[in-house]
């Protein structure tokens, strides 16, 4: 894993590039949270890629779970990816809201993301 450190108007956020699945449990993405959080990054970029599916099955409350952490300590994540793949109504609705309230977003690119936090 490795931390890409993007700077826009003065802020850091950390992408977080990986060949392989960084987040597979629940512990995973609030180890990921502390990690990064420790290191001064309010703002955090996350592939879907690097998720397990299980994530995006809300039944498994991993989702819920890590997202909470993220919103309890107002660090702001945003999951890129091609999110298309996933047919649940509950999920499309979970992605709907989350990128209407603005701290969690589920968005199609890196630019996209970085355009988000730079506001």
């Amino acid at each position: 894993m490795k931390i890409e450190t993007h700077t826009l108007n003065n802020t850091n956020i950390a992408e977080i590039i990986s060949d392989d699945e960084i987040i597979k449990t629940t512990d995973d993405g609030l180890d990921l949270l502390g990690n990064l959080y420790y290191q001064g990054f309010d703002k955090i970029i996350v592939h879907e890629k690097n998720i397990t599916p299980d994530f995006f099955d809300l039944k498994t409350g991993i989702a819920g779970e890590i997202l909470q952490k993220f919103s309890t300590y107002r660090v702001r994540l945003a999951i890129v990816g091609d999110f298309s793949k996933y047919q649940s109504k509950s999920l499309k609705d979970f992605i709907f809201e989350s990128n209407k309230v603005g701290q969690i977003y589920f968005l199609p690119s890196l630019s996209e993301g970085l355009e988000r936090f730079s506001k």
